[in-house]
């Protein structure tokens, strides 16, 4: 389990990256729903090692926030551009 831990943290500071040197906006976008991703697998690893079913349940609502999180930064994104 460590190693998937490390992985993912190695996965989330490539992300990080990214977000800060990422040629294009699109480039951070994804940036972004890959911390979302990695972010609820990180919980469920923990829910697993830690034997916290209740970490369960927040990683639940940690991918739900972050699949809206990618809505809504698609939508400012769209109409940002629309407006340059």
């Amino acid at each position: 389990m460590m190693v998937l831990a490390c992985l993912l943290l190695v996965s989330i500071m490539v992300g990080l990256w990214r977000v800060i040197l990422g040629p294009s906006r699109i480039d951070r976008l994804i940036a972004i729903q890959l911390f979302g991703t990695a972010g609820t697998a990180m919980l469920l690893l923990l829910s697993q090692s830690q034997s916290m079913p209740a970490l369960l349940d927040v990683a639940l609502i940690f991918a739900l926030l972050a699949a809206l999180l990618s809505a809504a930064l698609v939508q400012y994104l769209r109409s940002n551009l629309h407006d340059d």
